[in-house]
């Protein structure tokens, strides 16, 4: 089994920026991807970026140019750098990891954007 434990998330005005930080721990032998969800109020929870261990990445296309995923293989990490962050960003942020075709997930972290 994989563990994801995430941080970061909290209340930022809009234009700001967050960092949030996943940590796997576990069975974490041939992951394959690691990424990040989202799901706002009423809504599905969707994609806003991904890495593979190849090092190509994915980005919803409501955040292109403003997020960035990045990891740290040693330390089984991956991150994502929220910049110039609006009010439509807001919503529970879900840490995600691909093991043997299998989706492991986080509890999640709430970001709030709002003045």
């Amino acid at each position: 089994q994989v563990q994801l434990v995430e941080s970061g998330g909290g209340l930022v005005q809009p234009g700001g920026s967050l960092r949030l930080s996943c940590a796997a721990s576990g069975s974490i032998f041939s992951i394959n991807g690691m990424g990040w969800y989202r799901q706002a109020p009423g809504k599905e929870r969707e994609l806003v970026a991904r890495v593979t261990n190849g090092g190509s990445t994915t980005y919803a296309d409501s955040v292109k140019g403003r997020f960035t995923i990045s990891g740290d293989n040693a330390k089984n990490t991956v991150f994502l750098q929220m910049n110039s962050l609006k009010p439509e960003d807001t919503a529970v942020y879900y840490c995600n990891a691909v093991r043997n075709g299998m989706f492991y997930w986080g509890k999640g972290t709430l970001v709030t954007v709002s003045s």
